[in-house]
């Protein structure tokens, strides 16, 4: 299980949960799941990325719990969730259910959020009965179907077999991060924000990552470098808005753009400049403007058109 070790003050320490629960996995997978905000407000369902947990949502979390049911858990092997031998996207997709069926009565409609790993979550779990009848909508953020290692440009050289060799080496590795020093923030940062971050984003994306166990980060750096969800993507029918950083090099914006071609509702592709990987900590107010604008839109806005059907 992860060490605990997100940033204690400013707007990235995670907020203190409502209630915290767990959810149990198909496979006996059991993930640690914070709800935040009141019982009755709209829910968010927040899925985070390889190598980050709840924490991650920490701005998202402050500025929506006042008025949302904001619903994060940690992926298994990650944050508070043990670790399983199980590490496939059928898992993902599978912990993705048990956590909305957890949280959400039945029928009960949600926008679902994925930031990269978490996206690809999403995707995986495209086809099946509980996500469908739970997802109103969906946010992806900063991710990708296919190609993660041969896309990358986290190593600095022409595209091509030795570029990909290298970076599936280094993306796989097992080696540990160490310690958050100076040196390690830079690293992080080129590798996975926007040159214009400030100090203390970086400061909060780098404990968290360096939290993940790296056998954890390994084995699922394993499962993306042979990522091919392209099938998902396809039959993710729900509305679906993307944001993407301009400047990500783990997952640039080729893959944002492949997926809006390849969506059947996407409602738009905004591209934010000087950003990276990190969008949610890198552009804060935007993921949590589009959060708002796809609840009020999607959950809120067809709450009462439902209810006066219904009392017809």
């Amino acid at each position: 299980m992860s060490r605990i070790t997100s940033v204690a003050s400013g707007p990235y320490a995670p907020p203190v949960p409502a209630r915290t629960l767990t959810a149990v996995s198909v496979d006996g997978a059991r993930l640690h799941v914070e709800v935040h905000g009141p019982e009755g407000a709209p829910p968010v369902v927040l899925s985070h990325g390889w190598t980050c947990s709840t924490a991650f949502w920490a701005a998202q979390i402050r500025e929506l719990a006042a008025d949302h049911r904001v619903i994060a858990y940690d992926q298994r092997g990650h944050g508070r969730s043990p670790a399983s031998h199980a590490c496939t996207t059928e898992a993902l997709a599978d912990d993705l259910e048990a956590v909305l069926a957890q949280t959400l009565a039945r029928g009960e409609k949600a926008l679902v959020v994925g930031h990269s790993m978490g996206g690809m979550t999403v995707m995986a779990a495209s086809t099946r009965p509980r996500f469908r009848e739970h997802a109103a909508a969906v946010l992806l953020c900063s991710t990708g179907s296919s190609r993660l290692v041969a896309e990358s440009r986290v190593v600095p050289l022409r595209a091509g077999r030795v570029r990909t060799w290298i970076t599936g080496r280094v993306l796989g590795s097992r080696a540990p991060l160490g310690p958050v020093t100076p040196v390690a923030k830079r690293i992080l940062k080129y590798a996975t924000m926007g040159a214009g971050s400030a100090p203390h984003m970086v400061e909060a994306c780098a404990r968290i990552v360096h939290a993940c166990p790296r056998a954890v980060r390994h084995t699922w750096g394993a499962v993306l470098a042979a990522l091919d969800l392209d099938p998902g993507v396809r039959e993710l029918h729900a509305p679906t808005e993307i944001v993407h950083g301009a400047s990500d090099r783990l997952t640039p914006p080729v893959h944002a753009r492949a997926l809006a071609a390849a969506l059947p509702q996407c409602i738009g592709l905004t591209e934010l400049p000087g950003v990276g990987h990190m969008t949610p900590i890198e552009a804060p107010e935007l993921v949590t403007g589009r959060i708002r604008e796809l609840v009020t839109t999607y959950v809120t806005d067809n709450t009462p058109v439902q209810q006066i059907k219904e009392g017809a």
